[in-house]
């Protein structure tokens, strides 16, 4: 009986440690392919704030997000 239970956590745990990783790691390939952000989005938001955005300060904010990642 004891054997039973103990494989029963064995599975449980390592179940949630493959399922884990495995989610991490599509999750890590689908925001490599559809990054969160790009330089539309940011020339967007920078207009929205009443800023026409030069292509030199939408550059330093895109390196300042990849710095930060």
């Amino acid at each position: 009986m004891w054997g039973q239970i103990l494989w029963c956590i064995i599975g449980l745990v390592a179940g949630l440690l493959i399922g884990f990783f495995l989610s991490r790691i599509v999750t890590q390939k689908y925001l490599k392919k559809n990054p969160p952000i790009n330089e539309k989005m940011v020339e967007a938001m920078m207009s929205q704030m009443g800023r026409k955005p030069s292509k030199k300060q939408v550059n330093q904010v895109m390196q300042q997000m990849n710095r930060f990642k």
